[in-house]
């Protein structure tokens, strides 16, 4: 099989290489899919470019933990009928060294979804990291119907599937952007209800649209938000972050005390398996309902995932795609 790999960490450019490698063959458990689409998220940059100090984990690593394709080999223990199935797959590279940047991967037999015909495979493509992500940070704590979510960075990838997932849920979602000029570029339930943290008040403007404060917040940007988020939460609000700027952020901790604000933080290779599990029913079924929408770029060839890495790291508002038939 054709298939894009690195045998060290670095530059994009440097490091991936494009050849051929022997076929994988699906052990007990497993399906084989052959891929359509390869979906590339910030987690699989970093973990290229070593950004968290960590080594490589295995000799050789095929990167991309999300896809979609269709199954056409399965191992013992796996139902036949599952041959033929259409399918979007998650954690393809979590704690395996072989992802979907290729034309076949190996998954366990759970992680590859059945993907409903009313949803296409750019889509399934770019469900895995960031729809899980989003779902664990809306749903983690409860069902949201009735409350308030604070969205951050709801033009990028996972706020963006936060804030249409909380929509389903029943929430009331107030959004945020960086900027004004960005205020254009938002769709759906994200647009309703939003701030740009530019504004010479953000948090007047979030309290305007809910005086007893916000439930929940997904947050983007832990370290440049969290007195924002403090000053605007509601009493026993969750605040739920993936990322941050400052690996050391500081708060202000009394008031938070007060306030029982709860902080939890996502790292979405480490979640339970029953919340990814629940993730990849509530995203299929959200989906089916057409309720989400995902910008994508053009799909990179195959040869191009040095471009697509470069592409992530400069600008993630529309989903990057490799097409596996390129």
């Amino acid at each position: 099989m054709r298939a894009v790999y690195y045998d060290h960490q670095g530059p994009a450019d440097e490091v991936l290489h494009l050849g051929v490698l022997p076929d994988p063959e699906p052990g007990p458990g497993e399906v084989r899919v052959r891929l359509h689409y390869s979906g590339v998220s910030p987690g699989d940059t970093k973990k290229r470019a070593g950004y968290f100090g960590s080594a490589m984990p295995y000799p050789r690593v095929i990167p991309h933990s999300d896809g979609a394709g269709v199954i056409d080999q399965v191992g013992a223990g796996v139902s036949p009928t599952r041959i033929g199935q259409r399918v979007w797959v998650y954690n393809a590279q979590s704690y395996r060294p072989f992802g979907t940047a290729a034309e076949y991967t190996v998954v366990p037999d759970t992680t590859a979804v059945g993907l409903p015909d009313e949803v296409d495979d750019i889509v399934g493509a770019c469900l895995g990291i960031p729809g899980i992500t989003a779902h664990r940070a809306v749903f983690a704590d409860g069902p949201v119907g009735g409350q308030t979510v604070l969205v951050h960075g709801a033009l990028g990838a996972v706020g963006s599937l936060a804030a249409q997932l909380a929509d389903w849920g029943g929430a009331m979602v107030i959004s945020t952007v960086r900027r004004h000029s960005d205020l254009a570029h938002l769709t759906g339930p994200a647009a309703e209800r939003v701030v740009a943290l530019d504004d010479p008040d953000p948090i007047g403007a979030i309290r305007r649209h809910t005086p007893a404060g916000v439930d929940r917040v997904i947050e983007v940007a832990f370290s440049d938000n969290i007195a924002l988020d403090a000053a605007v939460a509601a009493n026993g609000a969750v605040i739920a972050a993936y990322a941050t700027r400052d690996p050391r952020p500081c708060f202000d901790f009394w008031p938070m005390l007060f306030d029982n604000i709860t902080i939890r933080l996502l790292g979405s290779d480490d979640f339970p398996v029953e919340a990814k599990r629940s993730a990849a029913i509530d995203l299929t079924t959200a989906a089916r309902e057409g309720h989400l929408v995902i910008p994508t770029a053009s799909p990179f060839a195959l040869a191009d995932v040095a471009r697509a890495h470069d592409q992530v790291d400069t600008d993630n508002r529309r989903r990057v795609l490799v097409a596996l038939d390129r």
